[in-house]
């Protein structure tokens, strides 16, 4: 591993791995991003944007866009930016052309289906030779190709390389904070998802910010627990990957996730919200693993479980709603 950490891979194309490689090239570092269109190659390398996912925002020059995994492979840090549900496949695909001892920062947010597994978990499966960090927080593509200030987390059992990663893809306005906790920045970041599919129904059955600030807050208590059976420190999710996360996705139509909550209260149709061509909801894969994770768990989790049902067809909002206004009153 480079003490420098000057080369940085983006893999993944969409509108977060393009912000994240706008960000490290700020950060005066040489950033190759991988992306599976060929389109998005050839708009990023031609025209220095992402026509397709982030239009309108101008990259740095120091973005080489590629087809090419085994090309992307080759680099001092991988920014790993595919949707939660094809990390797996991915990441076996770079595992022989990936160096021993690469650092690997995990920015996305879920818990794969198959296997109910974070994404740390399936790095270790796939690419045991890298090292593992995780990059999450309250952040917005849109915001942060504009430069506007953000900060998350950075999670790195290794001190000492999660300060040389801050440094490497840090800028005065895109601002890590520094963790140890690698399954506290995970959960955070998986749980808020599907909690931000609740509160969008429940704006968008219009039943008042009350209730939305409840669910917020009840959704929160859902995520501790979780993070806690899962031996997550709870100062972690009371931070910017837990509570900080979970606030920006919960109250913002820009969110994927808290849209497709609210479309749902309206009335309309998973497939129809899907068919409007908004991309990957990772709150609406991770729901059923996440609801089968609480279970396996013995961790009592209402209102996720409730989203995974609705999601699967298997109970309405209505009746959803109803179950949890009739569950009896508790000790906070």
């Amino acid at each position: 591993m480079s003490l420098t950490l000057q080369k940085v891979s983006v893999i993944g194309g969409g509108a977060w791995g393009t912000a994240l490689a706008r960000t490290c090239a700020q950060a005066g570092r040489d950033v190759k991003l991988w992306a599976r269109e060929d389109d998005v190659v050839h708009s990023i390398n031609a025209d220095h944007e992402n026509l397709r996912y982030l239009p309108g925002a101008k990259l740095h020059q120091n973005i080489h866009a590629t087809g090419d995994l085994q090309s992307a492979a080759s680099a001092d840090i991988i920014l790993m930016v595919v949707p939660a549900q094809f990390t797996r496949n991915i990441m076996g695909e770079i595992k022989s052309h990936l160096g021993e001892g690469t650092p690997v920062l995990l920015c996305s947010k879920g818990i794969e289906q198959q296997s109910l597994e974070l994404m740390s978990d399936v790095l270790r499966d796939t690419l045991p030779q890298a090292v593992p960090a995780v990059l999450s927080g309250p952040s917005f593509a849109a915001d942060v190709v504009r430069g506007l200030p953000t900060a998350v987390t950075l999670a790195c059992p290794d001190a000492a390389l999660g300060r040389a990663l801050m440094q490497a893809i840090g800028t005065r306005t895109f601002r890590p904070y520094l963790s140890t906790d690698i399954i506290g920045a995970e959960v955070g970041g998986a749980v808020k998802n599907v909690l931000a599919i609740a509160c969008g129904i429940v704006l968008g059955k219009n039943l008042g910010k009350s209730a939305h600030a409840a669910l917020l807050t009840r959704g929160f208590a859902e995520m501790t627990r979780l993070g806690i059976a899962l031996n997550a420190r709870p100062e972690t999710l009371r931070g910017l990957c837990g509570l900080g996360d979970l606030v920006l996705t919960c109250s913002s139509e820009q969110s994927r996730n808290m849209s497709c909550g609210l479309a749902l209260g309206r009335g309309e149709s998973l497939e129809e919200i899907y068919a409007k061509g908004t991309g990957v909801i990772e709150g609406a894969a991770t729901a059923p693993a996440l609801a089968e994770l609480a279970k396996r768990k013995d961790v009592d989790m209402p209102i996720s479980e409730a989203i995974a049902a609705i999601l699967a067809g298997s109970t309405g909002i209505d009746e959803a709603i109803e179950g949890l206004l009739s569950r009896p009153f508790q000790v906070e």
